[in-house]
This record gives C-alpha cells, sequence and structure tokens, in this order.
C-alpha cells in the first residue's frame, strides 16, 4: 500500500503543478515532465516487482496512465519536446543488446541460429498473410477494397507479424541478470528479424503493386524503407568506430561517453531520417565484433546506468501507447496476437529439429519472441504512406497490436527465462537443483539486477552482455 499510496501522491502533486504551469515555456514543463516521469517511474517499477512483473510493465503502464492517452498529466507537447532524449535512451539500450551479439557468444550454432530466424520470420508471416486474405471479405479494413488492395493489406500486416524487439528482450535479460545460451539465442534471433522487417516490407510493396488498384499503393515508400535500413546500419557502423576510437582515452569518464553515443545516434536519426535502434543495434555489433575487450568495458559502463536509461525509454514509449482502434477491432487483434504466437511456436519446434538447437529454446524460444517495440513503430508510419486508401485504419491497427505485444512480451519472456532455469536467483521448473546455465550467470541476483558489474561475454565465461 505504501507504494500505491506514493504513486497517487506523486500523481496529485504532478496535477497541481500542471495546473500552475499551464501557460508556462515550454522547456521548462518539458523539464519538470521528465522529473516526474522518472520518479513516476521508480515508484511504477517497484510496484511492477511486488506483484512479481518485470520492471519495464510497471514504466510502461505509468507512462500510458499519466500520459495523453489518460490522466494527460505529462502533455503532448511536452512528450515531443522529450523526443531526443527518448532517442538517446533507445539508442544505448540497442547498442547494449548489439554489443551482446558477438558471433563467438550466440550460444548456438550458424545453421540452427539461421532456422531459428528463418522459420519465426517465415511462418508468422504465411500465417498472418493467408489468414487475412481468406477472412477479407469480413475483415473490417479489406472489405469494401478490391483483391489486389485486400492483398496488399494482408502482406503488410503479416509483414510487422515478422518483427520482434531486441529494445525489450534487452531489458528482461538485464533486469533479470539473464546471461545463459537461452536469453543470449533469443536475442540475437529478435535482433536480426529487427534488421529483416523493413527488408521485407519493401519485398512486400513489391510484390504487391501489380495487383493494387490504380493509385491504391505507393511503392517509392519500399525504396524509402530499404535507404532506411541501409543508412541506419551506415550510420551505426561509424558511431560504432567512433566508439572504439574515443573509448580509452574517456574510460574514465564512462557516463560522458555513454550520454555522447546516445546524443550521436538520436543526431543521426534527427537529421537523416534513419532508425534510431538499428543505428544503436548496429554500433554495438560492429564494437563487440571489431573489438571485444573494448566492447566489453562500454557494456559494462552500460549496465551500470542501465536502471535511468530504462526508465526513461519505456516511461516515454509508455505515453506514447496509442490503443484507439482497440476498442472497435479487439476481436480482430485478439486473433492477430494468438495466431502470431501460436505460428512462433510452430516455428521454434521446427527449428529446435536441428542439433544446435537446445531442447529448452525449442521448447520455450517462441516465448521470447512475442514482444514488439521500437523498429515496429518506426515502420509503422510507412504504412500509411504506402496506402493512401487504407492507410490511416491500417496504421492505428497496427499500432495497437505492437501496444499489446509490448506489454505482454516481457511477462511472456520472464516466463521463459523461469521454465528454462535462466533466471538469476530461481530453478527451472520441475527443478529441484540448478541447472548447468545458472552457474554461468554472475553480478546481481532477482529484483538488484539493475546495477553490476559481473562479466560479460569475452572477459569470462559469464554469457552475454546486455537491446
Amino acid at each position: 500500500m505504501r507504494w500505491v499510496a506514493s504513486l497517487l501522491a506523486l500523481g496529485l502533486m504532478m496535477a497541481f503543478v500542471h495546473h500552475l504551469t499551464a501557460m508556462g515555456p515550454l522547456e521548462a514543463r518539458a523539464t519538470l515532465a521528465l522529473g516526474f516521469l522518472l520518479i513516476a517511474a521508480w515508484l511504477g517499477g517497484e510496484l511492477a516487482l511486488r506483484v512479481r512483473l518485470p520492471r519495464v510493465i510497471g514504466f510502461l503502464l505509468v507512462g500510458f496512465c499519466v500520459g495523453p492517452q489518460w490522466l494527460r498529466l505529462v502533455r503532448a507537447d511536452e512528450i515531443a519536446a522529450l523526443q531526443l532524449i527518448a532517442d538517446a535512451a533507445a539508442a544505448l539500450i540497442a547498442f547494449s543488446a548489439g554489443s551482446a551479439l558477438s558471433v563467438k557468444t550466440l550460444g548456438i550454432g550458424r545453421v540452427g541460429f539461421a532456422r531459428l530466424a528463418g522459420g519465426t520470420i517465415a511462418l508468422p508471416f504465411a500465417a498472418i498473410a493467408l489468414v487475412v486474405l481468406s477472412v477479407s471479405p469480413w475483415f473490417p479494413l479489406t472489405r469494401h477494397l478490391s483483391f489486389g488492395s485486400a492483398l496488399a493489406v494482408a502482406l503488410v500486416l503479416a509483414t510487422f507479424a515478422t518483427i520482434s524487439s531486441p529494445t525489450l528482450t534487452m531489458a528482461i535479460v538485464d533486469e533479470l541478470d539473464a546471461r545463459g545460451p537461452f536469453a543470449r539465442a533469443v536475442l540475437g534471433v529478435a535482433s536480426a528479424q529487427a534488421l529483416a522487417g523493413a527488408v521485407v516490407l519493401a519485398l512486400v510493396l513489391a510484390v504487391a503493386r501489380p495487383f493494387a488498384s490504380p493509385g491504391g499503393l505507393n511503392a517509392g515508400v519500399a525504396w524509402n524503407a530499404l535507404i532506411r535500413l541501409g543508412g541506419s546500419l551506415a550510420a551505426g557502423a561509424l558511431l560504432g568506430a567512433l566508439v572504439e576510437r574515443y573509448q580509452a582515452p574517456a574510460r574514465r569518464d564512462s557516463v560522458l561517453l555513454l550520454g555522447a553515443t546516445g546524443f550521436l545516434a538520436a543526431t543521426a536519426a534527427l537529421v537523416a531520417h534513419v532508425d534510431v535502434v538499428l543505428v544503436g543495434l548496429a554500433a554495438g555489433f560492429y564494437l563487440a565484433n571489431r573489438s571485444q575487450v573494448e566492447g566489453a568495458h562500454v557494456a559494462r559502463a552500460l549496465r551500470q546506468q542501465a536502471r535511468p536509461i530504462y526508465g526513461v525509454y519505456f516511461t516515454l514509449a509508455g505515453t506514447g501507447l496509442t490503443v484507439d482502434a482497440l476498442p472497435d477491432l479487439w476481436p480482430w487483434v485478439v486473433l492477430l496476437v494468438g495466431l502470431r504466437a501460436v505460428a512462433l511456436r510452430y516455428a521454434v519446434q521446427w527449428a529446435g529439429r536441428d542439433l544446435d538447437v537446445t531442447p529448452a529454446l525449442a521448447r520455450e524460444g517462441w516465448l521470447g519472441l512475442i514482444s514488439q517495440a521500437g523498429v515496429a513503430l518506426g515502420l509503422a508510419p510507412m504504412v500509411r504512406r504506402a496506402l493512401p486508401a487504407s492507410g490511416i485504419s491500417l496504421e492505428a491497427l497496427i499500432v495497437a497490436l505492437i501496444a499489446v505485444h509490448e506489454v505482454i512480451g516481457p511477462i511472456c519472456f520472464r516466463r521463459a527465462l523461469v521454465r528454462t532455469g535462466e533466471l538469476a536467483g530461481e530453478l527451472p521448473e520441475g527443478e529441484h537443483v540448478g541447472e548447468s546455465t545458472l552457474a554461468d550467470q554472475g553480478g546481481v541476483h532477482g529484483g538488484q539486477a539493475w546495477v553490476t558489474g559481473g562479466a560479460v561475454d569475452g572477459d569470462t565465461g559469464g554469457g552475454g552482455v546486455r537491446r
């Protein structure tokens, strides 16, 4: 009750200040909003822990409650003013995820990884596309469209079913100090899906163009998606090279280095219109595979500053959760979410036929791939431009689907980590002694996994670095 009372008292105080500062300068109001969100995020995270939920769920729900979608304690213009900070935090989380993706430490062979990544992209895509196309005469977004336009809608929805979130995956890995092979493999597959999303979207638009009605599909968006992906990877490689160059001189002031890295990525996203998550992911991957020693030092510094970074990003992300399409389309949302989960499960089981894929990964890996967030949200606005006739409604549905996956995904991943025995401080279900993976985990246990200076890949045998 003490945490709930503190959260309510903070909300009442912010409501009073919100009224007093209504006519104040935007910069001052945005600064006040940032301070309020940080405190509220801390309280929400602690409250989530007390009901055995990941902290990130508390961050997201607090952001949703105080944001423009509900209580409006934080205004839309204040959130827009804080976007650069949110992008910087997203880049650092993605950098952390990329730094965990050293080719030598994925915890799975290349053939097994290819089967996992390929299967979890192909099967959800096929399942969603076939089902949406088969029910197109009754589906609200396609019932008045021609077959070609309905095909384009089905393929676009299927594309977003192939994307998972490396940032949310990384948040759970860091919070729960999960450093075993299962967590590393799931993070690697989620990152591969995020990178493939823009390519699949471009291919889908190119395939659907001949079937769409005249003026019903803007194929130029396909080129924009590919250019955005290429620019993001190039900017990420350049950022990784800069961090490698200046990491040693700035080793004594790691906070300054992290701040500069985050804001460089956010500025690149603002100026060059690239995806900040992909920039961070590429930079971390470049550094981890180019120089493991330097990558390990940066990753350790990121882990030590994890709590405020996650708090800022996911609370601001929570303020942007949009569920306007849920009241009218909730049965279709339930169908699509459930269908994607089933397809992911069978895809992982199919990949499990390879000897490189462990039984635990084949059994529980699909639960770690439910999450969706930044990359999918970045691609969603392209839908509106690609499909002028139905793009607005389709984007609203996609954003609602992402919001649902953003909330349930971390819970599912935590469940998978418990079942596989990679959750620090807990035994796998049905086990009375710890699995060998628990011996690989170092650092902090349980709810104290925010700040840790434990070993990272390339230092000792301790598993992956932190999406």
